[in-house]
């Protein structure tokens, strides 16, 4: 574990966005306040942007979440709060990123920024936190947002509709750590074990590398995406970027809310009545709804410990994404308060990760078989992405439809499919195809 922070306490101050003090930055929506850098959690015109960094904390193995845990409840112990709204998200808060495997070198971050601004509910906040022995006022609040703004003040114009966010830098596609055959005959291998016994489902990921002339701009990605999947979760922790449909856990006080998505059908070549069409394919499909049977079960099977009461749809629902449709269903839970305290967000991501619908179950057997079938390390990829406040509070998205900014001009996407027995290679590497298409999408190489 690796921990960066000032000599002195944590200061935050939260207060009502002023938009007027941001003088020729805009602050009508969340779109107008994004930067190079910035780290960002938006959905539907809501959520949330952090700029700068003034602590963080990085680790590996199988305690990331536990240390990292510890290192927040360590920073939150003296600090000094001044929060005038007191919701989620208000007050201290870390943006953060798990690595998907406790083997994974890929080191998992909790970063507290400079200045974070949110968006709920119409109402729009600020919020500067310090360690460095200055108190935050509204002023200075304001003043910390604009000098990382102006920073930035050339900022990419969002493409037109039909155009894309990187046409001027043309790039090009390369195979990861397999080919396509190589990854096929993995998934050739993952249904003989199913079909062996004792293992349901194993998630199966491959990786695409897209090379650029020119440096990728990460601000264009970020707004391509908010503007094409305004449903998804779009995330940027450092290099790590994308949409996600999926949330591993959000906790609201004593409520905590997961939607788990298994079951996947392409749009591309869809036919007219779309929605009855789907309907018909994926809630048809003895292969689909066991794909996602096998998903709900493990989450709920994983958080009825912390909860007094769960809740869950007896059937799916279609969720209509633009590139995909996907059986969905959303796991409600009332949490249980033991010796005065509630779980916290992430200790709640701790318990579910990795879940099925991006392991496989059993998980233990699951996870062992990814190890050596992919013949590559996942990083962040299907890891937790999202926020945490010091109330506990948090949203953690998983790390889907997303790809990692390695250098100025290289980028690595990755993208997976849920393996049972009845499942065809051929289908599963175009699933794969298809949701690698938001961030192809996002950097100009397919619209």
């Amino acid at each position: 574990m690796t921990a960066s922070l000032g000599t002195n306490q944590l200061r935050t101050l939260t207060t009502v966005m002023d938009a007027t003090a941001l003088g020729d930055h805009r602050a009508g929506s969340p779109a107008d306040l994004l930067v190079s850098d910035v780290f960002c959690w938006l959905r539907r015109g809501e959520g949330l942007l952090g700029y700068g960094e003034i602590a963080n904390y990085s680790g590996t193995g199988g305690e990331r979440f536990a240390t990292a845990e510890q290192w927040w409840k360590s920073l939150l112990a003296d600090a000094l709060v001044v929060d005038s709204i007191n919701s989620p998200g208000t007050g201290p808060m870390a943006f953060g990123s798990f690595a998907f495997s406790k083997t994974s070198a890929h080191r998992s971050i909790l970063v507290v920024p400079a200045v974070v601004v949110g968006f709920s509910a119409g109402t729009v906040w600020i919020t500067q936190l310090t360690v460095d022995g200055t108190s935050p006022t509204v002023e200075s609040a304001h003043a910390a947002l604009c000098a990382f703004l102006a920073v930035d003040h050339e900022l990419l114009e969002l493409p037109a509709e039909g155009t894309t966010a990187a046409a001027a830098s043309r790039g090009t596609l390369t195979t990861g750590a397999l080919t396509e055959e190589q990854w096929k005959e993995s998934v050739t291998a993952g249904v003989h074990a199913i079909e062996g016994g004792g293992l349901d489902k194993v998630v199966l990921a491959r990786d695409v590398v897209a090379t650029f002339e020119e440096p990728v701009h990460r601000v264009s990605i970020l707004q391509r995406l908010v503007q094409l999947y305004g449903e998804c979760w779009t995330y940027g922790v450092r290099g790590l970027v994308g949409a996600t449909p999926e949330i591993l856990i959000k906790v609201d006080g004593t409520t905590a809310q997961a939607r788990v998505l298994a079951g996947t059908l392409d749009r591309e070549d869809e036919p007219e009545g779309s929605v009855d069409f789907a309907t018909t394919v994926l809630g048809g499909s003895t292969k689909q709804r066991q794909e996602h049977d096998f998903a709900v079960r493990s989450l709920v099977r994983q958080l009825a410990p912390f909860a007094t009461d769960l809740s869950f749809p007896p059937e799916p629902f279609i969720l209509e994404l633009p590139n995909v449709w996907h059986l969905a269903s959303d796991v409600t839970a009332v949490l249980a308060d033991t010796d005065g305290h509630l779980p916290t967000s992430l200790s709640l991501v701790e318990a579910l990760h990795p879940t099925a619908a991006v392991c496989g179950t059993p998980r233990e057997d699951a996870g062992k078989l990814i190890l050596e079938l992919e013949k590559m390390d996942r990083g962040p990829y299907a890891g937790p992405v999202g926020w945490l406040d010091g109330a506990g509070n948090g949203e953690w998205g998983i790390a889907l439809r997303g790809a990692v900014l390695e250098s100025p001009k290289t980028v690595r996407l990755y993208a997976g499919a849920g393996i049972v027995e009845a499942s065809d290679p051929s289908a599963e590497l175009a699933e794969t195809w298809a949701k690698f298409r938001p961030m192809l999408q996002a950097l100009g190489l397919r619209t």
